[in-house]
This record gives C-alpha cells, sequence and structure tokens, in this order.
C-alpha cells in the first residue's frame, strides 16, 4: 500500500524526536505471521480509513489505491482470524457500507500501540547516535 494521494507518509506517523535530525525518522513496523500473512502501517491505515469513512471503496479512495485493492487487503486480513474485522452491507438504492467491528477496532488500537512502543524503543536506542547523523 505504498501509493497514497499526498505522496508522503501517513499523518499519524510521529517522528522519533521533536527536533534534530531524529525528528525526521519514524518506525513502519510489520507485523509476519505464518503463510506470510501481515498486518502493516498500511493495512492499519485502510482499516483506519473505513472506520473513518464508512466505506471500503471510499477508505480506498482516501488512500490513493483502487477499490480492488482495498478489498483484496481486507479479505487477506480477514483470513487471518476467525473473527470478523468488519461488517459490510451491499450497496444499491439504500447505499451500503462497511463497519469495523468492536474487534477490528481493538486489532487497530492494538497494533497503534505496538507502533508507538517500537518508536520509543527505537528513540531510546538511537538518541546517542543523532549527533552523528548525516542531516538530510
Amino acid at each position: 500500500m505504498s501509493r497514497r494521494k499526498s505522496g508522503g507518509s501517513s499523518p499519524r506517523r510521529k517522528p522519533l524526536a521533536d527536533h534534530g535530525p531524529l525528528s525526521r525518522a519514524a518506525v513502519r513496523l510489520r507485523i509476519v505471521f505464518p503463510a506470510d500473512r501481515q498486518i502493516g502501517p498500511g493495512k492499519a491505515d485502510l482499516l483506519e480509513a473505513i472506520g473513518r469513512t464508512g466505506s471500503i471503496s471510499s477508505a480506498a479512495r482516501d488512500l490513493g489505491m483502487s477499490y480492488r485493492r482495498a478489498w483484496l487487503l481486507v479479505d487477506e486480513l480477514g483470513k487471518l482470524f476467525k473473527r470478523p474485522l468488519l461488517t459490510t452491507a451491499a450497496g444499491g438504492a439504500h447505499g451500503g457500507g462497511a463497519a469495523l467491528t468492536d474487534f477490528g477496532r481493538a486489532l487497530v488500537a492494538a497494533y497503534r500501540r505496538i507502533e508507538d512502543r517500537a518508536a520509543e524503543a527505537a528513540r531510546a536506542e538511537l538518541v546517542a547516535f543523532e549527533s552523528d547523523l548525516v542531516d538530510v
């Protein structure tokens, strides 16, 4: 999920520091399960966008990806868990849509907590090397 309308990283990504070279660095965490099934920042962004927009197609547009790509990513995530991450309603005259289940919201929240903890650990380890970083 590398394409984004903004062309940059998600606004959710927090820099490792408030200023200096580490302020331009961020952790991008991917959790890889057996059979190469993964949860990473892109899928978390997609789930958050679905929760925000109430639609897979709207979420896909917001993230600059095709509906097909978004659906495939949601389907891949769905195959990783026994419980559903979202509920969907078919489109048509009454519209359609998608909503995160409580389980889906809990998964995204857990992923974001893991991401925050990893960023804290990276900052703590890298601060000793900050003065040696090339200012890019």
